[in-house]
């Protein structure tokens, strides 16, 4: 939990993906195309660590565990969260209040 903590910490957006996650893929998609540079944390591409992880994020609620998506350091959720966010409006001006994008 504390590497989840500090990992997300560190950067206005962190993604906790699996390469071969489709979800994950549209996700990422979707940041890269509204000008953000998220850190992306590929969890199959960490084998020790990754799975560590990932019992974290399914303790903080991350159901399925990927994609994960914190902004600002707070968790937001999966690719429900963040379309619904983005369908309504609201994830840019909370992309913009965590420093990701300036526009």
């Amino acid at each position: 939990m504390e590497r989840v903590t500090r990992l997300v910490s560190q950067r206005a957006v962190v993604i906790f993906s699996k390469s071969t996650c489709c979800m994950s893929h549209t996700i990422k998609t979707l940041f890269y195309d509204l000008g953000v540079n998220p850190t992306v944390h590929e969890l199959d591409e960490e084998p020790r660590a990754g799975k560590e992880i990932e019992k974290a994020l399914i303790r903080l609620g991350c159901s399925p565990s990927v994609p994960a998506v914190f902004i600002g350091g707070e968790l937001i959720g999966g690719a429900n969260e963040v379309m619904t966010l983005h369908l309504s409006s609201s994830l840019v001006p909370l992309l913009k209040q965590a420093g990701a994008i300036w526009l």
